[in-house]
């Protein structure tokens, strides 16, 4: 999966990759050259006592050291625009598939996981590629090529690495492949302490309200813990790999030193070729250590990779169209015909042929007891799900037809948790409709009876908003998202119990003032407490993903046993006539 993210999103930057190459290999082959260099000095400048040829090949080497700066130099910028332009690439890339998920796709994964694949995990195919293109491209040729250059000073003494070699990479192979298994190991590790972190952060009220402090703090200590047990076992494997390369090559020295100081005492070698030998031998270990390197960020770039590819090979259960529809006609219309929703893996489907004609210029309500689908009923409508069964048609098309940016301005939704975004008031309220004026910000603001709360901020629309509103209050976060609804100005209004929060005065004023703004719209309240309901065109009883009953309050109350057992569980008899 490495090699196939890395070939995808390397492609673009073909001519750098084939500079830095160029560069490398120029700046590796005036390394290689400078011990050739040093042993012409020693043997045929200090022995003879020629400081004239001392000072001219001193200069050779002066400037065969200057190109080898300026190479290494440039291939290290060239190499590290190349990593960063990869970590965007593929940060983009994850993040664009993601939203293309439906609320399955992301369940599937949890938002925990996927905020660790987009950053820690493309964090760490980054870094190989960087320490690939700014060191890893030079060592093979260093390697290689400083076993050429020692064969050219002394071939009987070369033949010492045929056995330093493989009793290396038999070393090294021990110990690199007890790594891929504990790398993924520590990367669900991370997901599983951003998952208990971010249920700790969000739940902080819960926590507290029921003093459950340290029960967290063991819980985050048991997650820390099991990083902290991971990352000590690579640790130990680490730990080991350079003693172990070190002491491979320290005992190859001295056997070198051994053998060549037999050899300059017999006369069979120069004491120049020998300092050279030694100083390629040290190449071919910088060489086997950047390469050791390498091998540690390996692994762990390959379970990386497979995660980010996973992401990205996982198909979004919300089909495209292959043309969609542009244009629709029958304005406001929403008809759900025979809709049936199954979770994945669910036993029981969540809706059972739902049946449901919403028209422009009527408030429609679902009703019904917790866990009767009402939320998966109205996330059907702005495809946040796809039906399982059936189809949901707006404007006489099926939503699966539509264009999204169509649908998204057809339809508009308000959940049953309103999320608001970090920056100003004015600039949520302009998240669907970013040319809003300011007096349209304040109609929609007056009629979702937040204009006085917002009034009264010391900076009014510029008042700063925390990240999902928690810098206000739950019903001014729903009234701001109701607000932020009527922005936009869709066809069909959807409100997932987004009174909830709110006071029963509030409520019916709330109610009231939307009457006008939605007069040619479609409306679909879902809603817990009757009073929001009551007066609505009809009501839709849901009970266990079947509708029970239709009709209006009235007509229910007569005629339908479980929508009377709702009323009369929040109303006396005499309020519910």
């Amino acid at each position: 999966m490495l090699i196939r993210l890395l070939r995808a999103h390397l492609r673009p930057y073909k001519r750098p990759i084939a500079v830095v190459v160029l560069l490398q290999l120029v700046q590796t082959l005036a390394t290689l050259y400078l011990p050739t260099l040093n042993a012409d000095i020693i043997n045929n400048g200090v022995v003879k006592g020629d400081t004239g040829y001392i000072l001219r090949v001193g200069g050779v080497m002066i400037g065969v050291t200057l190109i080898q700066i300026l190479c290494a130099a440039t291939a290290v910028y060239f190499g590290a625009r190349i990593a960063m332009g990869l970590g965007r690439d593929v940060r983009a890339a994850v993040f664009n598939h993601v939203q293309t998920f439906s609320a399955r796709e992301v369940g599937e994964f949890g938002a925990p996981s996927l905020i660790t694949r987009t950053t820690n995990d493309v964090q760490q195919v980054q870094m190989l590629v960087l320490i690939a293109f700014t060191m890893m491209v030079s060592a093979p040729i260093m390697c290689f090529g400083g076993i050429l250059m020692a064969l050219n000073q002394d071939v009987p003494m070369s033949l010492l690495f045929l056995v330093i070699v493989p009793v290396l990479a038999f070393v090294l192979s021990l110990i690199v492949r007890r790594m891929p298994p504990l790398f993924r190991s520590l990367q669900d590790r991370i997901d599983n302490v951003n998952r208990v972190m971010r249920e700790q952060i969000t739940g902080i009220r819960v926590i507290r309200a029921f003093g459950r402090d340290g029960h967290e703090q063991a819980r985050y200590a048991d997650a820390n813990g099991e990083i902290r047990d991971v990352s000590l076992s690579l640790g130990r494997l680490m730990a080991f790999m350079f003693p172990a390369v070190t002491l491979v090559w320290e005992t190859s020295a001295v056997v070198i030193v051994w053998i060549g100081g037999h050899r300059v005492s017999d006369g069979s070698m120069d004491i120049g070729a020998l300092i050279a030998f030694m100083s390629y031998l040290m190449q071919i270990l910088m060489a086997v250590m950047m390469s050791t390197f390498m091998l540690l960020l390996v692994p762990r770039a390959a379970v990386c990779a497979d995660r980010i590819v996973e992401v990205l090979d996982t198909e979004t259960s919300l089909t495209v169209s292959a043309a969609p529809v542009t244009r629709l006609h029958a304005h406001g219309r929403l008809e759900l015909r025979g809709v049936s929703f199954c979770y994945p893996g669910a036993e029981e489907p969540v809706l059972r042929a739902i049946d449901l004609i919403a028209r422009p210029g009527e408030t429609t309500a679902v009703i019904g007891s917790t866990g009767a689908g009402k939320t998966t009923l109205l996330s059907l409508v702005p495809r946040l799900l796809d039906v399982t069964g059936g189809s949901v048609l707006v404007g006489g098309v099926d939503v699966r037809e539509i264009d999204a940016a169509l649908l998204s301005r057809t339809v508009g939704l308000v959940p049953q948790k309103p999320y608001l975004f970090s920056g100003t008031v004015a600039s949520n309220l302009r998240y669907g409709n970013p040319d809003a004026t300011d007096e349209e910000l304040w109609r929609a603001l007056e009629t979702a009876q937040a204009r006085e709360f917002v009034e009264a901020l010391p900076l009014g629309l510029a008042a700063p908003i925390a990240q999902g509103g928690g810098n206000v209050s739950g019903g001014q976060r729903q009234r701001l998202a109701i607000a932020r609804l009527l922005v936009v100005r869709p066809e069909i209004y959807l409100f997932d119990d987004s009174f909830s929060a709110l006071d029963y005065s509030t409520d019916a004023a709330l109610r009231a003032a939307l009457v006008a703004e939605t007069a040619d719209a479609t409306v679909v309240i879902v809603a817990q407490r009757v009073a929001t309901i009551r007066h609505a065109d009809r009501i839709v009883v849901l009970d266990e993903g079947r509708v029970v009953g239709t009709g209006t309050h009235t007509e229910l109350m007569v005629d339908n046993a479980t929508y009377r057992e709702i009323v009369l569980s929040q109303l006396t008899e005499e309020e519910a006539a």
